[in-house]
């Protein structure tokens, strides 16, 4: 079936093929030129994925979709990104290439099987020379022997073909592969992390817990005493320090990650906003809860921003807008203080940016002398 679809369909994108070419190219000193040339190349992937849908119903191989072009608002830069694009071109190769391979193809499938069952109908039902008789038969029977594998050859050469023009490109393949292992290390360092503030939070703060309880039953017992001493002054201070120890684990544990995430960061965000120096407006709107390790750097960024909005901004009062838009989560955090913020040492805007690129996040800046300064967080809900 594949073969006896693909001259047709080869003819047709040849001709289209033609076609874009042929009009870009004597269109492109004008000003519609490029245009068109980038609108046929944007049909040509279409095509290209059709082909693709096409060989996995007919010939059962299963084509990774390429990268889609990059997101381009605007009519120069959607022009320029089509016509740099390099899976539509890789699709005008394919549907190039594919005429020549499906006349081959079709000669070897359908004609040449053909050829060999009309050879010997023919020697039966007439009447040839015995000589032309037998070369008929023999013929007939080596042109049916060879027919499948010619059929599998040239259908494995479709199959490459199909792999190496309407896949994903060696670099496409490159940056999805590294892609999945950073998903995989983050969550993996997620999880980790996890277990590390479970471990402190069940093991070592019970532990210094039941030595603080054990200090207090040594005050208390110290206290029966007629004169306890210096003993009693190194309990008590033991019990002190033991009591700042276990604060400074609690803090510990809860910037490792905190118990307020567990119930996914709208939950998170009223509660940070709370502990802040300032008054904060918090609006929060979202349809979907991001993955986990978006929803711990949201919130530490968010953490950040109001600890610069308290200790630097001289701010009166502050905003946070969260939402989901898309496949996109967007905070924006604003204050009404005396701006002139910049991304630069000491501000802790550099910190921030880098943590979001590491989940392909972005970090915008409005800082005017005089205010106010608007902080725009973006990054994907999934990574």
């Amino acid at each position: 079936m594949f073969a006896l679809t693909g001259v047709p369909l080869s003819l047709l994108g040849m001709a289209y093929v033609l076609a874009v070419l042929y009009v870009g190219g004597l269109l492109s000193l004008t000003v519609i030129g490029l245009p068109v040339l980038a609108l046929g190349l944007a049909g040509a992937r279409h095509l290209g994925r059709g082909h693709v849908r096409l060989m996995r119903t007919l010939l059962g191989e299963g084509i990774d979709p390429p990268a889609p072009p990059a997101a381009a608002p605007g009519v120069l830069p959607w022009i320029r990104s089509h016509l740099s694009d390099v899976t539509a071109w890789r699709s005008v190769l394919y549907l190039t290439l594919r005429l020549p391979l499906d006349l081959v193809a079709f000669v070897l499938t359908v004609a040449l099987p053909a050829f060999g069952v009309w050879s010997i109908v023919w020697t039966v039902i007439g009447s040839p020379p015995l000589w032309l008789a037998v070369t008929a038969v023999v013929g007939g029977l080596a042109a049916l022997a060879v027919a499948p594998v010619a059929a599998r050859t040239m259908m494995r050469a479709h199959r490459l073909l199909g792999r190496k023009l309407l896949g994903p490109s060696a670099s496409q393949l490159r940056v999805k592969t590294l892609e999945r292992a950073r998903t995989l290390a983050f969550a993996e360092g997620a999880r980790d992390l996890r277990q590390v503030e479970r471990d402190l939070h069940d093991g070592t703060q019970a532990q210094l817990v039941a030595i603080a309880m054990t200090l207090s039953l040594a005050t208390d017992a110290l206290g029966d005493e007629p004169s306890p001493g210096r003993t009693g002054a190194l309990v008590a201070r033991a019990r002190a320090q033991t009591d700042t120890a276990i604060a400074e684990l609690r803090r510990l544990i809860d910037g490792m990650s905190p118990a307020a995430l567990d119930r996914g960061l709208a939950d998170a965000l009223p509660q940070l906003t709370g502990q802040a120096k300032v008054p904060v407006a918090l609006t929060v709107e979202m349809s979907q809860r991001p993955d986990p390790v978006i929803e711990r750097v949201a919130y530490f960024c968010v953490a950040e921003l109001l600890t610069n909005v308290s200790k630097h901004s001289g701010a009166t009062k502050a905003s946070v807008d969260a939402r989901v838009i898309g496949k996109v989560l967007r905070i924006q955090v604003r204050d009404d203080g005396g701006g002139g913020a910049g991304i630069g040492a000491g501000s802790g805007l550099p910190g921030l940016r880098e943590r979001l690129t590491a989940v392909d996040g972005t970090l915008a800046l409005h800082s005017p002398p005089g205010g106010p300064t608007t902080v725009v967080l973006e990054m994907p809900v999934r990574i």
